[in-house]
C-alpha cells in the first residue's frame, strides 16, 4: 500500500450516525402523531422508515425523484401504510415535522474524533475529506452541526458533482480536489459495495467499516477481495491499517 496523505470519509453511518438519529427521530415523531398512527409496535415503526429510506434515496440518486421528492415519497408512504393519504404539500409538512426530531439526534460517532486524532499523530500533514451520496447544502448542514467543518478540508457530494458513489468518478473527483493520486488516498465507508469496493475500484485504498458484524454476499465478496478492501470494526482499527 502506498503512504496515504488523504483519507477520506463517509458521513452518514460512518463518521455522522445517522442511523441512531433517524431511530429516535422517527420514534419521538410517531408518539406525537396520535390516532390513526400507532398501530405498529416500535420495531416495526423503525423497520418501515428504514425501508422506505433505503427506497426512495436511491431513487433520488438514480434521477428519479429529486431530494424534496424523495421526502415527500417517504412520508407519503409512511402514512399510507397507517391509512392516511397525503398530497404533495402534506407530505413535505410531515417530513418538516419528523425532520426536527430527527435533528434533535444529530451526533457523531464516538470513535469519530479520537480516530481523526489518532490519524494525525500517524501521519503527519494528513488531510481529511468526505464524499457523500447526497445534497451538498443537507450534508454540509449536519458535517457544521456536529463540527466536523473544522475537521475536513473538502465535502464532496454527489448532488454537487453529479455522480453518485459507487461510481469511480466521484472518487477521482475527490482525488482532483486534493491534488493527489488515487494510491495516495483511502477511503473509509460502512457500505462494502457503495463505498469500499467502490473506492478501491478507482484506485484508492477502500476501507469497510463493517460496524454491525453484515455478512457480505458473495458476488461482494469476491469483489471486495479482488479489489483488496480493507475491513475494520470500529474506525478505532483505521490509524494502525493506514500509518
Amino acid at each position: 500500500m502506498t503512504a496515504v496523505s488523504v483519507v477520506l470519509f463517509d458521513l452518514d453511518d460512518t463518521l455522522f450516525a445517522h442511523r441512531a438519529a433517524v431511530e429516535a427521530g422517527i420514534l419521538r415523531y410517531a408518539e406525537t402523531l396520535g390516532p390513526p398512527y400507532g398501530a405498529l409496535e416500535a420495531d416495526e415503526v423503525v423497520t418501515l422508515w428504514h425501508d422506505l429510506e433505503e427506497e426512495h434515496y436511491h431513487s433520488y440518486l438514480a434521477g428519479r425523484l429529486d431530494f424534496e421528492g424523495q421526502r415527500q415519497a417517504r412520508a407519503r408512504d409512511f402514512a399510507a401504510r397507517h391509512g392516511v393519504a397525503l398530497d404533495d404539500d402534506q407530505a413535505s409538512a410531515w417530513f418538516a415535522d419528523y425532520f426536527e426530531h430527527y435533528v434533535a439526534g444529530w451526533t457523531l460517532h464516538d470513535d469519530t474524533l479520537p480516530a481523526l486524532d489518532a490519524l494525525e499523530r500517524r501521519i503527519p500533514g494528513v488531510r481529511f475529506g468526505v464524499i457523500t451520496n447526497g445534497d451538498l447544502a443537507f450534508q454540509r448542514r449536519k458535517v457544521d452541526a456536529v463540527g466536523l467543518d473544522v475537521r475536513i478540508a473538502h465535502l464532496i457530494a454527489s448532488g454537487e458533482v453529479g455522480i453518485p458513489k459507487p461510481d469511480a468518478g466521484i472518487f477521482l473527483a475527490a482525488c482532483d480536489t486534493f491534488g493527489v493520486r488515487p494510491d495516495q488516498a483511502a477511503y473509509v465507508g460502512d457500505r462494502l459495495r457503495t463505498d469500499a469496493i467502490g473506492a478501491a475500484q478507482a484506485g484508492l485504498t477502500g476501507v469497510w467499516l463493517n460496524r454491525r458484524a453484515a455478512v457480505p454476499s458473495p458476488d461482494d465478496e469476491r469483489d471486495a477481495l479482488a479489489a483488496g478492501v480493507r475491513t475494520i470494526s470500529t474506525l478505532a482499527e483505521l490509524p494502525a491499517l493506514l500509518a
